[in-house]
Parts: structure tokens; sequence; C-alpha cells
């Protein structure tokens, strides 16, 4: 692979079929047994990328997406995490006002440690409205962050809040390139949108990329170890699905340790000069 791509344009000008992409420069990862041989993607871009984790709640920011951020910021580009609501009522012991205020601060502390920014609409927990009002709103933060490629939730998922926050974001990017939509901030178009691989989220999730995040696994793990919920206080078991998740992606794509995304049906066009 080309150091403009792996460096830089890991997100970038993605064909059909699976992608494997890595920061490392010792070119295509492992064949896997019985499978075609990978091709090699060149990058439409050499600048960094931002990126932007749009998600319900601030868990499901920085576990199933988080990764994709540590990465953008360790490649030179910047990251963004935007949660909806904060899942004030995710605990059984501690109200939700307290709670609340322990998420907030739990993902500004995480977002710090990885050289990102973080952002809030302070929806209800359980009450993400799918309404036009969200949209702008959400919108409106893409036109002020800018960002190349956006990771947010896939709509297969048995969480009412997940699904709210799937088509919320999907419309909210449409909104944000239409230059006819007058808001505070001209319109930004993102270049690519990728659904996360969440436990909530598994209905008909098919990942068709396969990111590489070898060289940013600790300091992704350390961010996420700063919510309490990450240790398996609210009843799940947080820290040892991802972190075991990260090495069932890596044995699949030939990598160490990696994240699986989804893409859009219309994101996946191959161009080709030739038959």
């Amino acid at each position: 692979m080309t150091d403009a791509w792996t460096r830089r344009g890991f997100l970038y000008d993605l064909g059909l079929g699976t992608a494997a992409l890595s920061l490392a420069g010792d070119g295509v990862p492992g064949q896997l047994p019985g499978q075609p041989s990978r091709g090699v993607a060149q990058a439409e871009s050499t600048r960094p990328s931002t990126v932007m984790a749009i998600a319900a709640h601030p868990g499901d920011a920085f576990f199933a997406m988080g990764a994709c951020i540590a990465l953008a910021t360790h490649s030179g580009g910047r990251g963004v995490f935007l949660s909806l609501s904060l899942g004030e009522r995710g605990s059984a012991s501690i109200p939700p006002d307290q709670y609340a205020t322990l998420q907030r601060q739990a993902a500004e502390r995480a977002a710090t440690f990885l050289r990102a920014q973080a952002a809030f609409l302070g929806y209800p927990d359980g009450q993400i409205p799918v309404s036009d009002q969200a949209k702008l709103a959400v919108c409106d933060v893409i036109r002020e962050h800018k960002p190349d490629v956006i990771v947010t939730h896939w709509q297969g998922s048995w969480h009412k809040d997940h699904r709210a926050c799937h088509q919320v974001a999907n419309d909210a990017a449409f909104y944000a390139a239409l230059p006819t939509l007058t808001r505070n901030r001209p319109a930004h178009a993102v270049r690519k949108t990728f659904f996360a691989d969440n436990w909530e989220d598994a209905e008909g999730f098919v990942p068709d990329t396969f990111l590489d995040i070898t060289p940013v696994i600790d300091r992704w793990l350390e961010a996420c170890a700063l919510f309490p919920m990450w240790r398996g206080e609210t009843g799940f078991r947080y820290r040892d699905y991802y972190q075991s998740l990260a090495v069932c992606r890596g044995c699949v794509a030939g990598f160490k340790s990696a994240v699986a995304l989804m893409s859009p049906p219309g994101q996946l066009i191959r161009r080709a000069s030739v038959w």
C-alpha cells in the first residue's frame, strides 16, 4: 500500500467487497484461506481526516466508535464525539441527574485523552426524537466540525435510541450538505458514512470494512476505562466484550486488533476503467 493511503486516507475510496485498512507500512495483511487476494485501493486525498462519531449515548460513542476516532487523531486528523443523550437512566443504583453528570465528565475526559472533542445535545435517555428539530441540531454540529467521515449506529438495533440515532444522523448528513438549506454555517458534505459494530445493533449488521486499530488499541481501552460502566457496573461486561471483539475482528482481517464497520449500500461503488 502507498504511504498516502495507509497513513492518511484510511477511510477513503472503498470499493465493493471487504476492505482491510491498516496504518502499518508492510503491505496488505495476511491472505485468508479460500479468499481471493485483496486489491490495493488508492486514496483520493493525503490530508488528515476529520472523523465524527454520532451516538445515542457516550458509552456507544467511545466503546463502539472510539477506536476510529483514536486512529484518526493518531494519524494527525481530528475527532469529534457527539452524544445525543447522556444515557442518564443507565444505572439502577445512581439517580439519573447524578449519572448524567458522571457520563458527561467521563466523555469529556475520554475525548481529551484521545485528543478529540466531545459534544452533547442533551435529549432524554430513551426518548431521542426522530424529528426535524433533532436532525437540524445534528446538521448544525456537522457543519460546525466539517467531518470527512461519520461513524454512527446501524439501524438493526433492539434499542429505541439507537434506531432513532441512525435515522437522525443519516438525515442530518443529508441536510448538512444542502447549500440551499440556510443555517448559521455553510453547507458541508460528508465524504463517507460507516455503521459501527455495536452489540445492541447486531440485527442485519454485515461488516465490509476492517480497520486495523493495533497502533491505538491500548490508548482507546484506557479512554473507555474512564467510564464506570466499562467495568460492567450496569450489568453488561463491556470491557470483555469489546476487547475480545477487537481480537476476533483482527483474526478475520489479518491484524492483531481491528474494528469492523458497515457501509451504506450506495457507498459500495467500484470504479474501473476495464471489465
